[in-house]
This record gives structure tokens, C-alpha cells and sequence, in this order.
């Protein structure tokens, strides 16, 4: 979920280890329709946004990575009420 304009993108997934192929393939669209860079991602500290692949594709392409808790959705609340 877009934090300025709320917009939300779903992509169905059978397996948490086809996050990191999704968000890639999320953020060349994203970048492509709006012509702007992706700055920040936030999410839980799952072990499919913390590996070493996905943190190091974030560095190289300037993306600051925030962990909220786990299981805490009042960090998080609009993204969780959205699900």
C-alpha cells in the first residue's frame, strides 16, 4: 500500500518464497506508471523480507527497508485493515 495515495497492488503468490520475484517485478511497473523511484519498504520482519538476497537487492537500489513487529498490526494498521 502506497502510504501517500493508499493505492493497493495484489499479487497472488502460492509460496512466501515468491515474494522477492513479485516485488521485483512490483517496482519496474510502479517505477515505469509513475516515474518516480521507490524510497522506503515496510514490512514485518518475515523471513521473506529479511533474506540476504532481497536486502541486498534493497541496497543496491537505494531502498530503505522499516521492520515493524510481527504479529503487531496496530504498527501497521492501515495496510492491515486493507487485508
Amino acid at each position: 500500500m502506497d502510504d501517500f495515495s493508499r493505492k493497493v497492488w495484489v499479487y497472488f503468490m502460492k509460496q512466501k518464497s515468491e515474494v522477492f520475484a513479485k516485488f521485483k517485478e512490483w517496482k519496474i511497473e510502479t517505477e515505469n506508471q509513475t516515474e518516480r523511484k521507490i524510497k522506503y519498504l515496510r514490512s514485518d520482519n518475515g523471513g521473506e523480507y529479511t533474506s540476504n538476497e532481497f536486502t541486498n537487492y534493497c541496497k543496491k537500489e537505494g531502498i530503505i527497508k522499516h521492520f515493524i513487529v510481527k504479529k503487531n498490526p496496530q504498527k501497521n494498521g492501515a495496510t492491515e485493515r486493507m487485508n
